[in-house]
């Protein structure tokens, strides 16, 4: 079978050497564009069989895999980029993308990647995989006591705002991790200072220590 893709990326250069990788190797590239809107508006219109997106073109490469994810569910997102960035990495697969492959990556592996990804594996560098494992082993060492009396008192989302900010995390910051507005995380704090019956974090944070 025919992998169909949709490739979008705003360096023309690059765009054409993964095009002519995948073509290589029996793909057939249904749509290429330079933006965000443009990869969104080719896989609902196409509708091909992987997406294959930068994070970093005008528009917001992580944007338009969540708007694919949204608009045409049975599109295969992966992102494919020069960003290691562990930030990128987790905002990209919380945005729905199935694969994030960097583009230091074989072109003659590509297309096999992409197949494997349609196939139920997964398609990352073993180095990226390994801080997926780091964020899921995380509640071992998380900052704050989960049983504590206080944290007994919160949401699941209270508790992962707190979580977040107490690493130092800005409330913009964690707006982005989370995907809400700055407004929303502190409406989530001071929902958390009221339970607590704390005047401000910090003795939300040491309550939620266990200090």
């Amino acid at each position: 079978m025919t992998l169909r893709v949709v490739l979008a990326d705003d360096h023309a250069r690059m765009r054409g050497r993964i095009r002519e990788a995948l073509e290589a190797s029996g793909c057939e590239i249904c749509g290429e564009g330079a933006t965000a809107d443009e990869a969104v508006r080719l896989a609902v219109e196409r509708r091909p069989d992987v997406a294959l997106l930068d994070i970093h073109m005008p528009g917001n490469g992580i944007q338009a895999a969540r708007d694919i994810v949204r608009a045409a569910p049975e599109v295969v997102v992966v992102m494919l980029t020069q960003s290691a960035e562990d930030d990128d990495l987790f905002d990209s697969l919380r945005a729905g993308a199935s694969g994030y492959l960097l583009k230091d990556t074989d072109p003659a592996t590509l297309a096999d990647k992409l197949r494997g990804v349609l196939d139920g594996e997964a398609a990352m560098p073993p180095r990226l995989v390994a801080r997926i494992m780091d964020e899921f082993r995380a509640p071992a060492k998380r900052r704050f006591a989960r049983r504590s009396t206080a944290a007994a008192k919160l949401s699941a989302r209270e508790w992962e705002v707190m979580e977040l900010l107490g690493q130092g995390l800005t409330t913009e910051e964690v707006s982005k991790r989370l995907f809400l507005s700055a407004t929303t995380v502190r409406v989530h704090v001071s929902s958390v200072l009221k339970k607590l019956r704390v005047k401000d974090r910090e003795s939300a944070f040491r309550l939620l220590r266990g200090e």
